[in-house]
């Protein structure tokens, strides 16, 4: 099994992802809002990639286009410490909320952007808001089309704006479209399924956080962890968000991540996704739509 480190490592090599968004771009604020917002994505992006390059770390940035015109210079850096790049679309819309021919055009201009920049090929690609599901599945094959390695945009479970709930909770080659998905992994808690990054990261106890990704380690499988650079900088603008779930999970606990994290890099050791998959060769052909047999399985 390949180190990020170079040096021996029976650890398993889980995945560490970003999601590059400014703090504002988020799905409870409007886009045409933007332009009023403090930009502060280098607060927490900075921070990372300081993190990453003190402990040798390399992760996957899903990277939004529009953070890459207002910040080339920081997002030329991802690419120059050897970063994995993938994109977060353009404009941060859901896929559910975009046609088939929009989804197209938001995912190749994001992805010329995004290279021209970096200097590297885009291989992976993350929905806004995990927004793949039922009513987006066809744009996988648009990502297929255009030569994606890799999606990671499915939450096998449900919540209020997203997932495909009984979905694999393994890497899996998605069978109408034979591409790689790395879906968000979760933990059942009380018969819902939990994610382990992001907002998740804050609101439940590291000592669960932990055991979640040890509990992946033990069925002899890879975790992953998103988060996003806005929960490394706590003092963003606190704004009203659209509806109170939206804003707690924004807002929560948002002073613990930068420790969090650090033990994290301590207690783990990560990858970029597309390392991750390279480890696991065998990958299963499945859909992500659930059936009695796969649910099973």
């Amino acid at each position: 099994m390949a180190t990020t480190s170079g040096a021996a490592d029976s650890r398993m090599l889980n995945a560490l992802s970003l999601d590059v968004e400014d703090w504002y771009q988020s799905v409870t604020v409007r886009n045409d809002d933007w332009k009023l917002r403090e930009k502060r994505l280098e607060q927490g992006l900075v921070y990372f990639l300081d993190q990453l390059l003190a402990r040798n770390v390399k992760a996957t940035f899903f990277i939004l286009g529009e953070c890459a015109r207002d910040y080339p210079e920081l997002i030329r850096r991802i690419g120059e410490e050897g970063h994995e790049v993938g994109t977060h679309l353009d404009s941060h819309s859901g896929v559910y909320n975009l046609s088939l021919g929009e989804f197209e055009e938001e995912l190749l201009t994001s992805m010329e952007l995004l290279t021209k920049i970096t200097g590297k090929p885009v291989v992976g690609h993350r929905a806004p808001f995990f927004s793949i599901t039922r009513a987006s599945y066809p744009a996988l094959g648009i990502m297929a089309k255009h030569g994606l390695q890799f999606d990671s945009s499915i939450y096998p479970g449900t919540n209020y704006r997203y997932g495909i709930d009984g979905s694999p909770r393994h890497p899996y080659i998605i069978e109408e479209y034979g591409l790689p998905e790395f879906p968000v992994s979760v933990r059942k808690v009380l018969n819902q399924q939990l994610g382990i990054g992001g907002a998740y990261f804050r609101i439940m106890p590291y000592a669960w956080t932990k055991a979640s990704i040890l509990a992946y380690n033990a069925e002899g499988m890879p975790a992953g962890v998103y988060l996003h650079p806005w929960e490394f900088d706590p003092s963003h603008p606190n704004v009203k968000m659209g509806g109170r779930l939206g804003h707690l999970t924004h807002y929560w606990n948002l002073g613990s991540t930068r420790p969090r994290f650090e033990q994290l890099l301590t207690d783990f050791r990560f990858g970029p996704i597309g390392e991750v998959l390279a480890n696991l060769p065998d990958l299963p052909v499945r859909s992500a739509f659930p059936t009695p047999a796969a649910v099973a399985a």
